[in-house]
């Protein structure tokens, strides 16, 4: 049976001006090679498409032929074949599984045994390496370009590559045009549509002939190539050529584009601003809000956003009515100022802070200096040891025993010394930042950014924040909380205070007898600020005894100056 033979021909690109003769150049040389080899050819295949990746279809059907009904390749050269692995490696298998007969190269011998297919493989590996490198050079040399300022590219409307002087000049024609479309988009009374009719009436076409139209007239307004600028891998750089408008007349037109673009609109159930904040109070399902318009037979329109319970509790209905946004609103901002620290607690207490933080610094540096002179003598005594190891007055085990036990001392003293300045910044920072943060609940509560109160109110109850009856409440756990010592959290205290007002001494309310910082016993005017309820301090005693005075519950009362139980 004859060997069916196919003459494959190929160039790299598929633009009819380029590489015109390689194909032709390929054809008569095959054919006169195919005359002296007694070649007989079955069919002539041309394809104009690169190699560097998979993907060629007329090669791609070339092969498949083979695999199935068997055949021969006669080419120019291995490169023409392939200059990719996959397309390499498909044609190397085929001759494994003898489903490619042979391969004939007018210049490049090659056959089936072991040796001709290794030499193939060679051939494909540096047709590969050829292709990779001429890209690696080629982007080199582009991107010394970019940074000479030269556009290594084919040059927009109103430009014109030079090919002699290998630059960019102005088309002296168009630049005109394109600067007056600016200048008419620029003063606010044109569209891009009208710019676009503009262009295409002054005969004004893209580099392939094609008219300017919505599209294309948005992407000339906004390349800064006009200004002087280009854009090339996503970055900016200075060019070297004659811009055709002014950066201001580009930034008006940039502005007036920014002014006119399309909002986005909002999705008809867009989650609200306090979505995600509370619970219901009746089934303990998340509350939503929704966004809704009301039309009047008249015609006129009303926005309001209520929020509900998500009602998903399977077990029951929940009964629960919705809110407005603005009676919500209110309810929030009315539990963030009630957690507001005023302005001359703040200043009392900063004051205070000062003042501890300096005490707190004169102590620890007086407790470092001190540790650091305990360190000091071991490093002497850790030389003197070792001195005398050296000069054979102490024998080896001794001088282990001694040194292990002086290096041990003098670790813990560098922990202690460690430990002493961060337990000065354990409660002093944070307790400067709580202030900053107390004293602007008041802002917080009286504006009307609503995600900013939300981030406060969640900073503040946490998820304890509940709605029921049109009505919002701070569910805190019990006292004590497991997890402080000292009581619940500073808000909570805050909260508190603010009912002990004109019932208590202003001075213990904002500082306990003990000082600002923290104990670790339950301190009793921390209790006093956390157990007492809002509604009415004087419902509940205490259980503890005074760190200060041996005092029981119920007479403990009197160092505050609180009245006694009705």
């Amino acid at each position: 049976m004859e060997v069916k033979f196919f003459l494959y021909a190929r160039k790299s690109t598929d633009v009819e001006d380029k590489q015109v003769l390689s194909i032709e150049a390929q054809l008569t040389e095959l054919r006169e090679y195919a005359i002296r080899e007694g070649i007989t050819i079955s069919a002539e295949i041309v394809e104009k498409q690169s190699a560097k990746v998979p993907g060629r279809p007329l090669f791609n059907k070339m092969m498949s032929e083979i695999e199935t009904f068997g055949g021969s390749i006669l080419s120019w050269n291995p490169d023409r074949l392939a200059r990719n692995s996959v397309d390499g490696g498909k044609v190397i298998y085929l001759l494994d599984t003898g489903k490619l007969a042979s391969l004939k190269f007018p210049t490049f011998w090659c056959d089936t045994t072991s040796q001709g297919k290794f030499m193939l493989n060679m051939a494909f590996g540096q047709s590969k390496y050829y292709v990779d490198s001429l890209s690696e050079n080629t982007k080199r040399g582009l991107r010394q370009k970019v940074r000479r300022g030269e556009y290594p590219g084919l040059s927009p409307v109103g430009y014109i590559n030079d090919s002699r002087t290998k630059t960019i000049v102005i088309d002296k024609k168009a630049a005109p045009v394109i600067r007056q479309a600016f200048e008419m988009y620029a003063e606010g009374n044109q569209t891009l549509d009208t710019i676009g009719m503009f262009l295409a009436q002054n005969q004004l076409l893209t580099k392939h002939g094609k008219k300017i139209y919505r599209t294309r007239a948005t992407f000339i307004l906004s390349n800064p190539f006009y200004y002087g600028h280009f854009r090339y891998s996503g970055e900016v750089y200075e060019g070297k050529f004659e811009p055709i408008v002014s950066k201001k007349l580009f930034d008006q037109v940039q502005e007036v584009m920014k002014q006119r673009g399309r909002p986005r609109h909002k999705a008809k159930y867009e989650p609200q601003a306090y979505c995600g904040l509370l619970s219901c109070g009746t089934c303990g399902m998340m509350i939503t809000g929704e966004y809704r318009v009301k039309k009047q037979v008249s015609g006129k329109e009303h926005y309001y956003t209520y929020y509900h319970c998500t009602k998903k509790r399977r077990d029951m209905k929940c009964p629960e009515p919705c809110i407005r946004q603005e009676s919500l609103d209110a309810q929030i901002s009315s539990l963030l100022q009630k957690v507001s620290l005023p302005q001359d607690w703040a200043d009392y207490l900063n004051m205070r802070l000062e003042k501890d933080q300096a005490e707190s610094a004169q102590s620890v540096s007086a407790f470092v200096q001190k540790n650091q002179k305990m360190i000091a003598d071991i490093v002497v005594k850790l030389q003197r040891l070792l001195d005398s190891y050296l000069e054979q007055d102490v024998e080896k085990e001794v001088y282990r025993a001694e040194k292990a036990k002086l290096l041990s001392e003098k670790k813990s003293l560098e922990e202690q010394i460690t430990n002493a300045e961060q337990k000065q910044k354990q409660w002093l920072e944070p307790m400067g930042k709580w202030i900053t943060e107390a004293t602007g609940m008041e802002k917080i509560a009286l504006d009307s950014n609503l995600l900013e109160k939300k981030v406060a109110a969640k900073k503040v109850f946490g998820s304890n924040l509940l709605l029921q009856n049109k009505m919002v409440r701070a569910s805190a756990p019990d006292f004590p909380n497991p997890r402080a010592e000292s009581g619940q959290t500073a808000w909570d205290a805050l909260r508190a205070s603010h009912a002990l007002v004109g019932v208590s001494d202003e001075s213990q309310i904002v500082v306990p007898r003990v000082g600002l910082e923290p104990t670790r016993s339950y301190d009793p005017e921390i209790l006093s600020l956390v157990r007492l309820p809002v509604t009415s301090p004087r419902q509940k005693i205490w259980k503890s005894k005074c760190t200060t005075c041996p005092v029981t519950s119920s007479s403990r009362r009197d160092c505050f100056g609180i009245p006694p139980l009705a």
